[in-house]
């Protein structure tokens, strides 16, 4: 079974910068697009960034520039840049990614997600 772990969340000054990274682990032969998400209390869960296989990223438009996508194939990772947060900003982000098994199924994938509070 495939397992994503996210870390690097945390408490951050407005204005500051974090880094989260997710772990994905199991038997997999590809991965496919990577995706963060992330979830405010009381709205819906929506799309942060994603980046395919080729590398090319994606951002939401209230991104505007400060958080960068990444993934490491080889070490089945994936990183999401945080950087001039905003209280509104604030959120359990999650990773999300297309993954296809030793066994050739391909299948999404979501971690548990790391909560991210951006407060003075």
């Amino acid at each position: 079974q495939v397992q994503l772990v996210e870390s690097g969340g945390g408490l951050v000054q407005p204005g500051g910068s974090l880094r989260l990274s997710c772990l994905a682990s199991g038997p997999i032969s590809m991965l496919g697009n990577v995706r963060w998400y992330r979830q405010a209390p009381r709205k819906q869960r929506e799309l942060v960034a994603e980046i395919t296989t080729g590398g090319r990223a994606n951002y939401a438009d209230f991104v505007k520039g400060r958080f960068t996508i990444s993934r490491d194939d080889a070490k089945h990772t994936m990183s999401l840049e945080l950087a001039m947060l905003e209280p509104d900003d604030t959120a359990v982000y999650y990773c999300n990614c297309d993954a296809v098994t030793v066994g050739g199924i391909p299948t999404n994938y979501w971690g548990h997600g790391t909560q991210v509070t951006v407060s003075s």
